[in-house]
């Protein structure tokens, strides 16, 4: 039996997901962006800023990130390699339990406030329950995540127009999955004068079959899923132990793997 591990949701080859921090103003205008074309974005916020000259109110977090994903940044955004272990603990689980309670489920991932981490943070991430962390080491590809608590993008929003085309554009000789990850600031597009450039970008990306658009945690949550899958050992039979449905490629079909499912491929 020959399988594949291939496909995102839907059978398509290709995700777009998008990753904004800090929590200004500006996001106003941004989700209005993205919810126009259909577009996903997380948002990493830091909810000791609530309230504050240009940062938005925990009043509004609730409604305005619907549909997205709320993430952490840490509290107060300190650089976490300079931070003790206490204090990236309180920075974190601080903020983990303000946006919880305004956003009503489990936060489980987050950004690196200045992109600052170090070993010794990574060590620290899983027992203060992120699952995830994204860095802002930005690596040009379509590639999968090696490794999810220092999670590399594609590119800032600088450059997301000529990524952008070239993702809808590629298309590789041998099946596998891609995913083109954006991440930056909405202050920027204020500062810069160039909502144009976001506007444009979200007409190119949305409303395509062929993507799936998806928050960060939904990435995180399918891949674990992909790789939690139990083959037989003549691949013929699959089992899905996640709450996730899977799609696979088996003998050049695709197949979807629901979740808690056993299958049988031949």
């Amino acid at each position: 039996m020959k399988v594949k591990l291939d496909l995102f949701p839907g059978g398509v080859t290709k995700a777009l997901t998008t990753s904004w921090d800090d929590g200004r103003i500006y996001d106003r205008q941004l989700v209005a962006i993205l919810n126009r074309q259909g577009l996903k974005g997380t948002f990493h916020l830091n909810s000791g800023f609530f309230g504050k000259e240009s940062y938005i109110l925990g009043e509004e977090v609730s409604s305005l990130y619907k549909g997205h994903e709320i993430s952490a940044h840490t509290s107060t955004h300190p650089f976490l390699s300079m931070t003790p272990r206490a204090g990236i603990a309180e920075e974190i689980l601080k903020d983990r339990g303000h946006l919880e309670t305004l956003a009503g489920y489990p936060v489980r991932g987050m950004s690196y406030p200045f992109g600052d981490y170090s070993d010794e943070v990574l060590s620290i991430l899983p027992a203060l329950g992120i699952e995830y962390a994204r860095t802002v080491q930005s690596h040009g590809g379509f590639t999968l995540p090696d490794h999810l608590l220092a999670w590399h993008p594609t590119c800032h929003h600088r450059d997301m127009l000529p990524l952008g085309q070239r993702f809808l554009e590629e298309k590789p000789r041998h099946s596998r999955m891609q995913l083109l990850y954006v991440w930056g600031h909405s202050y920027e597009f204020n500062d810069n004068h160039n909502w144009e450039e976001l506007e444009q970008f979200a007409g190119l990306m949305g409303g395509r079959q062929e993507i799936w658009y998806a928050t960060n945690i939904e990435i995180a949550d399918y891949l674990s899923a992909v790789r939690g899958l139990r083959f037989s050992a003549s691949q013929a039979i699959v089992y899905n132990p996640s709450a996730v449905d899977v799609w696979i490629t088996a003998e050049d079909q695709p197949r979807q793997i629901s979740a808690g499912a056993t299958v049988r491929l031949d």
